[in-house]
This record gives structure tokens, sequence and C-alpha cells, in this order.
């Protein structure tokens, strides 16, 4: 017997906590639900760790994922690269810049050879706060994971997994236009 995805989750949830997932019916398309589903839980996530990080160090997810980005960098990126990785504009990255480089957090170069471009890495108080932070941020990742078990974190780490490989199969190969 099919039921809508809202009356699967409601007793779990209540209508409020739902969103987007309370206007499924059961003749929506299952990937569409997952989908929303993953939104969902991607979204709540965040949320949780934004409070977190706001309320316990002052900090933003931008200012956490910058740090987090220079932290596996250990000799710097250029500016440039940071923005890609951040998939954030110049603008965005120069600003940040200015405020952790003001704070003592990360230390700004001119990279040799081009007089244009900059080279940002953490400095030892920068590196230091980021670990202290990024450790309680894993132990947060972890106590929101904790209402399922290591097998079912497994199975739907692999999950995942093959999706992520097959959405970039699909980038990778070129796709045909529809027809107009």
């Amino acid at each position: 017997m099919k039921r809508a995805a809202k009356h699967e989750i409601t007793p779990l949830l209540g209508d409020q906590s739902i969103g987007l997932e309370a206007r499924m019916s059961s003749d929506d398309h299952h990937s569409l639900r997952l989908w929303l589903r993953l939104l969902a839980c991607s979204t709540d996530i965040e949320t949780e760790i934004r409070k977190r990080l706001r309320a316990s160090h002052g900090m933003t997810l931008a200012r956490f994922d910058y740090l987090a980005q220079l932290h596996r960098h250990p000799d710097g990126l250029r500016m440039s690269a940071l923005s890609r990785f951040l998939m954030v504009t110049g603008g965005n990255v120069t600003g940040l810049t200015d405020e952790l480089e003001k704070d003592g957090l990360v230390q700004r170069d001119a990279e040799p050879g081009d007089r244009r471009s900059y080279r940002v890495a953490l400095t030892a108080k920068g590196r230091k706060l980021f670990e202290k932070i990024a450790s309680e941020h894993e132990q947060w990742v972890v106590e929101l994971f904790g209402g399922i078990t290591d097998a079912e974190r497994q199975q739907l780490y692999h999950l995942l997994g093959r999706l992520r490989v097959q959405l970039s199969a699909r980038h990778d190969t070129p796709q045909e236009s529809p027809s107009p």
C-alpha cells in the first residue's frame, strides 16, 4: 500500500517541520521525493552548524569554510584558487581575507613572479583556532548523524557516492541540446 511521503514522516516531524516534503503526494516520482529529502537534510544540518558556529565562536560558516580550505593547503593558496574552491566571487574572498588578516588569522603575500596575484595562508594563530573549531565541528556532525546506526551511515555514504559518480560522469559527457 503506497502512502504519501507526508504521511510517512508526519508522525516524526509534524506538518510544520516538513517543509517542501509536505507538498509531496504518493503520485510524485520517488526520485523527486528523494531529492527533496536530501535537500531538507542538508539544509537542516547546515542550519544547525551555522547556529553552533555563531553561538560558540562568533564565526560564520563562510569564515569556517575559508579557514578549512587554507588548512588543507599549508603552503597557502592564490586568492583566485581559493575563490574557485569556495565557489564564491573574488570580491567575497577579498572581503573575507581583509577581515581574517585584520584578526591575525591569515597572512597575504604577493605571489612571486606575478605582482597582480596574492597567496593567502593561515598564520599560527589561525591554524590553532581552526583546529580547535574543526574538532568541535566534527563532534557536532557526529552528534547530528547519531540517530542512524554505523551500518546505515556506511550504506548512505556508499549510495550517495555512487550517485555522485554517476552525476559527475554526466558532466564529463557532452549532452545533446533539446531540439527547438
